[in-house]
């Protein structure tokens, strides 16, 4: 019997109560829209299913109308259980007012959960996650005060503790790719990323479920090179063709995102010289060459940018969690995507890399901080945005560089003849007494030894014995009346107080100089607090084997 059948008649064998892993990321990436919007129908006209259990990696989505936001409605969602919630406001709104159950894992642990339940064992063993918001001495990922189950344990493995994520039965997956042939073998040669298709695929087929193929094109069996096919046909059961299917939110196609051609790095565009323009060249003044990166999404990422500005883009490699390593990642929705990739893998094995230690910094968005150094990005205010790679990435890099302003909501600056001055303040402090929940742990950082920098456009702070130390201020800027007024606590104040380089503050690029002042006294240090750390108080042991095999891979570099 043939494989391809409408998305209508795809949907319509979810019963009940169905557990559903949908695949995708945020901008359109992967997005299976035409299964999403097939099962809404569905239910407007039915009212079935209902109370599904919904998974998902990433936030799906463009933050307004589309991706799960075709599945908010009462009734048809009991339960999520997911790894982001920014890509779909009225979802997370049903969490917000407890309409459903609502749990958050860090997507790393989301996508390699979906191997172990694809292998039937028992779940996710990881030290991903302990001491933030996730670990259930904490929270246990629960996001609203409905959610009651624990499905996250702490156990101890000769003498470590470790979170454990329990696994459990797909019943149906949603995926996509490019091409099906008529035997279902999936290929991707027209996305910018491969995700956890395969896994989410497998963990549906070996619980016994069903996985229905999203694609763009059908071609005949045996026509595709099975070097380029990415999940086998013997676990998809049924194919839905969409001529026309969109690569992301932006558009239809671009070549440069799949990897086909290599666009000019010239035609990334340049940042107007504004506050985020300043946070992204102080940001980037951490770097040294030949550096495996990971920025995140928001200001961070604005570092692409700079470092085109600069020519130093091929100076060290960017990496996405979605697995693109290369290139220049994508801005704004479609962050996810890179222009340029070197090598697309899949999303599980990009976070193996980096839990091991894979990652030289990363350059992570901060929403709260507190005089602790923690960090808040996951839920403030009447804002669920979830955790997304964060945990992942922040516990694991060798070194962490928080971005963001001082202020937030409606701040104005001014930046002139290398000077900024504040015209209209932010509405929102981000520096507060206390953050509402941890995504970042600050002292458990302090106790892995591992360095962590505070970047705003008007002050630089690093983490401490005791937590915040104001290192740097930018000129032009009064310590009193434009930094210290606007923090809920007094930070410790360095006695060598810096004035940002002036630099930052100017049109035109900064100047290769000013970098390598700065990366090589970086990567001095943290060759020696990394040595220091492992002689004389040793850390988790995940951290001593990562210097170890660092030391051996990296000594010659120096």
């Amino acid at each position: 019997m043939s494989k391809v059948v409408s998305a209508a008649e795809a949907v319509q064998a979810i019963p009940d109560g169905a557990v559903l892993s949908v695949g995708g990321s945020g901008g359109g990436v992967l997005e299976p829209r035409a299964l999403l919007v097939a099962l809404e129908q569905r239910f407007k006209a039915t009212g079935h299913p209902r109370d599904l259990t919904l998974v998902h990696c990433t936030g799906i989505g463009d933050r307004t109308a589309g991706g799960l936001t075709h599945l908010a409605h009462p009734g048809l969602i009991r339960r999520v259980i997911a790894g982001n919630w920014a890509m779909s406001h009225a979802m997370g709104q049903l969490a917000l007012t407890n309409q459903i159950e609502a749990y958050n894992f860090p997507q790393g642990v989301m996508a390699q959960l979906h191997r172990e339940i694809a292998a039937r064992r028992p779940g996710l063993v990881t030290h991903v996650g302990l001491h933030t918001f996730v670990d259930p001495r904490y929270e246990g990922g629960k996001m609203n005060s409905r959610t009651t189950e624990d499905l996250v344990e702490v156990v101890k493995l000769r003498g470590r503790e470790y979170l454990f994520y329990p696994a459990f039965p797909i019943d149906f997956a949603f995926i996509r790719g490019t091409t099906a042939d008529e035997e279902g073998n999936l290929t991707f040669e027209q996305e910018g990323a491969v995700l956890d298709m395969l896994a989410i695929a497998q963990a549906a087929h070996n619980s016994g479920g069903r996985v229905i193929a999203q694609v763009k094109r059908l071609a005949r069996a045996g026509t595709l090179h099975p070097h380029h096919v990415v999940v086998p046909g013997i676990i998809v059961d049924q194919i839905v063709v969409v001529p026309g299917q969109w690569q992301t939110s932006e558009g239809e196609y671009h070549p440069a995102i799949s990897g086909e051609l290599k666009m000019p790095v010239d035609v990334i565009p340049r940042l107007p010289l504004n506050e985020r323009k300043v946070v992204a060249r102080r940001a980037f003044a951490e770097l040294w060459p030949g550096a495996v990166v990971n920025l995140g999404v928001g200001m961070a990422d604005g570092i692409t940018a700079v470092a085109a500005e600069e020519g130093l883009l091929d100076r060290f490699v960017l990496t996405i969690e979605q697995g693109v390593i290369g290139g220049g990642p994508a801005l704004g929705l479609i962050f996810g995507v890179a222009y340029n990739p070197t090598a697309i893998i899949d999303q599980p094995a990009q976070f193996d890399f980096y839990d091991g230690g894979g990652l030289d910094i990363a350059f992570l968005g901060c929403a709260e901080i507190d005089r602790y150094g923690n960090v808040n990005v996951s839920k403030f205010g009447n804002r669920l945005v979830g955790t997304g790679g964060f945990i992942d990435i922040s516990q694991n890099a060798r070194k962490i560089v928080f971005c963001g302003t001082l202020t937030a909501g409606n701040l104005l600056v001014n930046i002139r003849d290398g000077r900024l001055s504040v015209e209209r303040e932010g509405t929102h402090r981000k520096f507060v007494e206390n953050v509402e929940q941890v995504t970042f742990n600050a002292a458990y950082a302090r106790a892995r030894g591992q360095p962590v920098l505070y970047v705003t456009e008007r002050a630089v702070f690093e983490l401490g014995d005791q937590g915040l130390v104001l290192t740097e201020i930018a000129p032009g800027v009064d310590l009193e009346r434009d930094v210290l007024s606007h923090m809920a606590f007094r930070p410790a104040i360095s006695p060598q107080l810096r004035i940002m380089d002036e630099r930052y503050f100017l049109p035109g690029p900064v100047g290769y100089e000013v970098f390598v002042r700065h990366t090589v006294d970086h990567h001095a240090v943290v060759r020696y607090t990394s040595r220091d750390i492992v002689e004389t108080q040793p850390p988790a042991a995940f951290i001593q084997q990562r210097d170890h095999h660092d030391t051996d891979r990296k000594e010659g570099d120096s």
